[in-house]
């Protein structure tokens, strides 16, 4: 026979055979592969040759394109850990990642786009049309900035200026958009003076009217009489609202002004059929009529809108987002609507030879949202006629200088909802997202230096120093490039040179490097740390063979290198190769393999007399004997060997032994005999092997002396509460049953006296009373709990006392102890012939803790949090339906699952209500007593009303807080029933509630409060509905423009009054 040596140096020869056959085995493979040798060899028979078996040191090295990804199983892999990006031919790109600062650069004969903020594309395409209004950048440029000529210098810089005004950062972001280098500019500073936030999209259309009235006020105020006018001249136009009586024909012009035509588009098809409707007249009859003042009465009429004269440039606004009342929010109007190139305002107007306008702008909505979507704007250009699609950063012109509309038009519609786009005749376009157009007037001949406009000198300076500071930014980032080209093309090289050094060839010296070291060498270009391979260290300190994949074997030559270039810790040469943990694992392999022949060998023997065992011992007895070899293993690893500072699963746990699971609480032998087996002797000395520490029992061992004598206690002490629960429940039966209970309402006639004891006593008792075998018994009867810190009596609600007989009392004073004795007497009033009766108990009532009760609880109900309160939509009054409160009851059962909690009246008592039948509440008299009148018939039935709410038809429930306001509620009733708030009549309790910014706390509404809902008949103008009261996201416009802004909303409800 061959020796120890001879054998493992054929197990070598085999294993690189299999290893040359099988290079890219799984890591699992590799695993079995190294420790094969472990089950034929000792562990006192290990050679140097073993040793390296288990550290794979002799597993054949993949070669570039074999390996897929690299083989962790493997440390003379070093393929796939990012060399790919390293060797052959590099693209100077790859070593930076900045972008060409000449992609930033305006292109010549292009226009500058606008930095979209977030939700800001609304605000650029506004701001595009208006500069591309020549007219009025002209005017904005001739705007006196006096802060800008004072930081005027020699030098030809403006120092340490920066815009304040709202006219300041128009003018300069028009300068900017007119003559700088870059290809888009940041319009922030502009948003930030409007006080506009920059992630929640506005509404474009009411964006558009508050701006341009802001801009009028501020330009009013200028000298220049030319520029007073600009925004009138631009944009104002006048029309009459002309009223016509029926019976004299008597005309009532009224006059107005604007900026925009609203156009409804509601079941229209073209620009032309909107403004015929806009003009369209209106019949006022019925209830509608109008007061004519020739003759003084009341008389049928008709209105219309007559238009007097247009400004050069007519917006029309396409009203395509408008109110959905059936489910309370915004809807879009995708309807298609076609419009002309050039559009004749004649027929619209009287008197007027020639109006003739041609389209300049068409903004586009792109989404089915109103709350949601993208804003673009399609521009022509006044001095090539060229049209231009802006979207925020990017600009594109138009081929063949006609407007297409194009991908604008491509929106998701559901099937049902898919309409196909009409035919446009020669000069019209048609959209279905577009929502306003802008036309120019026609002018006869132009003058081209009219649209020639000049940037003012001191604009021009701060164009020229943000154009300045472009260039240095330009320059920095070519230099940024180059720096990081030069390094990269550096550490090419050097990785080229060093990762033809990395394999260690056979018989060579090694060493090994960990594996994510040399990725993040490979990977990161900059910053490397130095090598540290403490964490692969075993408690010999030495390499730890577990390891073996998180590390990979390089040349000695390419580590001098690599510990000379970054420096490193823990080198681990050859001489790490550690023979003791080598040891280790093949002595817990050997004892595995064992182990599963013993296993065998047990479960096969015969039950025969011998020694206890648990039976949960013997069915894991096994995985236990693994669990404990492993950890025994583990013992030899260093604490920091565990990556990134992981725990053994047992760290912290108690593990259980074999045979502890029979073992009682005081270390005997357990009385369970259904958890414990009899072992044979030979089983037991095997299994002794494994756990010699076991606790060890024989068959004729006694069970635990003291757990025998506490279950003889235990029944004993059972047999005992059965018997006291049945001498209770005998006498005190009725209390046990609920039966003949005494109530301040049905006063017993033969008694004056009654006794009071805590509710929760009596719940106790009957819990005891039922399963006597499974609590304990009450002792106690506790009744200072119904007593204040005064030692006076705190009667609360009918859930929390119980009234006893004074025969019943007696029993419970005998059988129980008592720390306070609790009574309430009857006393007659012979004086009064009015049926009143006096109640006195005793102890007196505390007058002065009652009252600061009743306060906290009336306060707690009026400062709450998450409460429910109830809707009830009614049709007239007629159907409103009265609560009446809910009667009294003193008696208290745990059978019925619903009580009554009696309902708080301003400074009434809580603990007594009105029932039914109009019985009076019983108050507090002078003395610390309380009386009651005669009880009706109503309150002798005895039927206890429940204080569950029972919805009705047409009742919800909503969730709301004291400090929520009355506005709040009404739109959160309005997503509920889908009446808009303005059509909302809500009272509680017959008292109306009107103040939209009062809270509900103060306006009375409690938790569990029933709130009647009285809806106005609905009105066909949605415009109308949509301009008084904005759902959802409200928009607050501008900072500092609170009072255009409710001015503007002033006129809106103006409006809609005279449409209703």
């Amino acid at each position: 026979h061959a020796g120890p040596v001879m054998q493992g140096l054929v197990f070598c020869v085999i294993l690189k055979i299999c290893f040359s056959l099988c290079r890219m085995a799984p890591r699992l493979q590799l695993e079995k592969a190294a420790w094969q040798w472990a089950e034929t060899v000792k562990p006192e028979d290990i050679t140097h040759e073993h040793i390296e078996l288990a550290y794979r040191i002799a597993v054949l090295a993949c070669k570039r394109g074999t390996c897929r990804r690299n083989c962790r199983g493997n440390p003379n892999c070093l393929v796939g850990i990012g060399e790919q990006s390293w060797l052959g031919e590099i693209d100077e790109n790859a070593f930076h990642n900045i972008d060409d600062p000449n992609s930033e650069r305006r292109d010549k004969n292009t226009f500058v786009g606008l930095t979209n903020l977030g939700a800001t594309c609304y605000v650029n395409t506004f701001l595009q049309v208006w500069f591309h209004n020549l007219e009025l950048r002209r005017a904005l440029y001739r705007f006196q900035n006096s802060r800008a000529e004072g930081h005027n210098t020699d030098s030809g810089e403006l120092k340490d200026y920066e815009p304040r005004t709202i006219c300041e950062h128009l003018q300069y972001l028009f300068a900017l958009l007119q003559n700088s280098n870059r290809r888009y500019i940041d319009p922030s500073g502009l948003v930030k003076a409007l006080g506009l936030d920059t992630g929640q999209q506005q509404d474009a259309q009411e964006f558009s009217k508050l701006f341009l009235s802001l801009l009028e006020d501020t330009l009013s105020k200028q000298k220049d009489p030319n520029l007073q006018n600009v925004i009138q001249q631009q944009f104002c136009g006048q029309f009459s609202y002309v009223t016509v009586c029926n019976k004299c024909g008597r005309e009532s012009p009224l006059p107005s002004r604007f900026y925009e035509l609203e156009l409804n588009i509601q079941g229209h098809k073209n620009l032309t059929e909107c403004v015929t409707e806009f003009l369209k007249e209106e019949k006022l009859d019925g209830d509608n009529r109008y007061y004519c003042e020739s003759c003084q009465s009341k008389q049928n009429a008709t209105r219309r809108i007559k238009l007097q004269s247009l400004p050069r440039t007519l917006n029309f606004q396409l009203m395509r987002f408008v109110f959905d009342r059936q489910s309370g929010h915004k809807k879009k109007l995708n309807t298609f609507i076609s419009f002309p190139e050039v559009l004749d305002m004649r027929p619209f107007l009287e008197g007027q030879e020639k109006c003739t306008y041609e389209l300049s702008a068409v903004l586009i909505h792109r989404g089915v949202s109103a709350y949601s979507g993208h804003y673009i704007a399609h521009v022509r250009d006044a001095h090539t006629n060229d049209w231009y699609k802006f979207n925020d950063e990017e600009i594109e012109k138009m081929e063949g200088k006609k407007l297409q509309l194009g991908i604008e038009e491509d929106i998701a519609e559901t099937a049902k909802s898919q309409t196909r786009k009409p035919k446009c005749s020669k000069g019209y376009h048609c959209s279905r997202n577009a929502y306003m157009l802008v036309y120019k007037q026609q002018m006869e001949e132009i003058d081209q230096t009219e649209t020639n406009i000049e940037v003012p000198a001191f604009l021009q300076k701060l164009v020229d120093q943000d154009n300045k500071k472009f260039e240095e930014w330009c320059n920095e980032m070519a230099d940024m490039r180059k720096q990081s080209v030069d390094k990269g093309k550096a550490k090419h090289e050097e990785v080229k040179e060093l990762y033809e050094l990395l394999p260690a060839e056979d018989g060579q010296s090694y060493e090994f490097v960990p594996l994510e070291w040399l990725k993040k060498w490979l990977d990161d270009s900059t910053a490397i740390k130095e090598i540290d391979n403490s964490q692969f260290l075993c408690s010999h300190g030495k390499l730890h063979p577990d390891n073996i994949a998180e590390v990979k074997r390089i040349s000695s030559k390419a580590a001098d290198l690599l510990f000379g270039r970054y420096g490193g810790i823990s080198r681990l040469g050859q001489s790490s190769l550690c023979r003791d943990c080598v040891t280790q694992r093949c002595r817990v392999i050997r004892l595995k393999n064992q182990l599963n022949e013993d296993y065998r060998e047990v479960m096969n023997l015969v039950k025969e007399s011998g020694f206890w065992i648990g039976k949960a011992s013997l069915r894991s007895w096994r995985q236990l004997a693994l669990d404990q070899l492993e950890e025994d293993e583990e013992e030899t690893k260093h604490n920091s060997s565990k990556v990134n500072g992981e725990r053994s699963k047992r760290d912290g746990e108690e593990m259980k032994n074999f045979n502890e699971d029979i073992l009682c609480y005081h270390g005997g032998l357990s009385i369970i005999e259904n958890d414990r087996r009899v072992v044979s002797a030979e089983v037991w000395n095997k299994l002794r092997m494994y756990f010699p520490k076991a606790p060890e029992f024989p068959q004729n061992h006694e069970s635990c002396q003291q757990c025998m004598r506490l279950e003889r206690e235990g029944k004993e002490n059972e047999a005992l509460n059965r018997m006291m629960a049945n001498e209770q429940k005998s006498s005190l039966l009725n209390l046990f049953q609920e039966k003949n209970r005494p109530t301040l309402q049905k006063w017993p006639q033969d008694t004056d006296v009654l006794y009071i004891v805590p509710h929760y006593f009596v719940d106790e008792w009957r819990k005891f009373i039922r399963r006597p075998a499974k609590g304990n018994p009450v002792s106690s009867v506790g009744n200072s709990i119904l007593l204040c810190p005064h030692g006076g009596f705190m009667f609360t609600y009918d859930s929390i006392i119980a009234l006893l007989w004074p025969a019943e009392w007696e029993v419970i004073s005998r059988m129980f102890l008592v720390d306070q004795v609790i009574s309430i007497c009857r006393i007659h009033d012979k004086t009064q012939d009015n049926g009143i009766v006096q109640y006195q108990t005793h102890p007196d009532l505390c007058r002065e803790c009652r009252e600061g009760f009743i306060f906290q609880q009336q306060r707690d109900m009026r400062e709450y949090a998450q409460a429910t309160v109830y809707v009830r939509k009614v049709i007239d009054k007629k159907r409103m339906i009265k609560e009446s409160a809910p009667e009294f009851s003193v008696s208290g059962s745990d059978v019925e699952d619903e009580r009554e909690e009696p309902k708080m009246d301003g400074e009434n008592d809580p603990d007594f209500s009105q029932s039914e039948g109009g019985a009076k509440r019983q108050k507090l008299n002078e003395t610390g007593s309380f009386s009651v009148a005669p009880v009706t018939a109503a309150s002798k039935s005895g039927i206890r009303r429940s204080t569950r709410h029972r919805k009705l038809r047409g009742e919800k429930a909503l969730i709301v807080s004291a400090n929520q306001t009355l506005k709040e509620l009404k739109i959160q009733i309005m997503h509920a029933f889908s009446v808009a708030p303005f059509d909302q009549n809500l009272s509680i309790d017959g008292r109306c509630l009107t103040d939209d910014s009062a809270t509900l706390g103060s306006l009375g509404v409690i938790p569990e409060s029933i709130i009647c809902l009285k809806a106005d008949e609905p009105i066909a103008d949605y415009a109308a509905m949509d301009d008084v009261y904005q759902v959802c996201m409200p928009e607050e416009g501008f900072k500092g423009m609170n009072t255009l802004f409710c001015g503007h909303i002033s006129r809106s409800r103006k409006y809609y009054s005279i449409a209703k």
